[in-house]
């Protein structure tokens, strides 16, 4: 099984609200809907453990995979696309981090 972590801050323009309502309403619906995604979850930090500091990214998106090959048709359909676009007018630079078990 495949994880994928994004990280990722809001580009400076956009209202917070507005993205977490598209998020909950549209984002974890479709993505969780996919045949290829076991699980799909979008984190918003709080800071960093045991310190006053700001975390160095706002959010965090978990996707457990159980077919990366699925998957990569799974995001290329015409619904996905939409949703990575809007995805994309919201986050600044996401980083998209491929992993897997020990």
């Amino acid at each position: 099984m495949t994880t994928i972590v994004v990280l990722f801050n809001l580009k400076k323009d956009v209202n917070v609200s507005e993205y977490e309502q598209w998020a909950k309403e549209t984002d974890l619906p479709t993505a969780s809907g996919l045949p290829s995604v076991d699980q799909f979850e979008v984190l918003r930090a709080e800071g960093l453990l045991m310190s006053e500091d700001n975390a160095p990214y706002q959010y965090i998106e978990i996707l457990k995979i159980n077919s990366m090959e699925q998957f990569g048709t799974d995001v290329s359909s015409e619904v996905m696309q939409k949703v990575a676009q809007k995805f994309q007018s919201f986050a600044d630079n996401p980083l998209f981090i491929s992993t897997s078990n020990l």
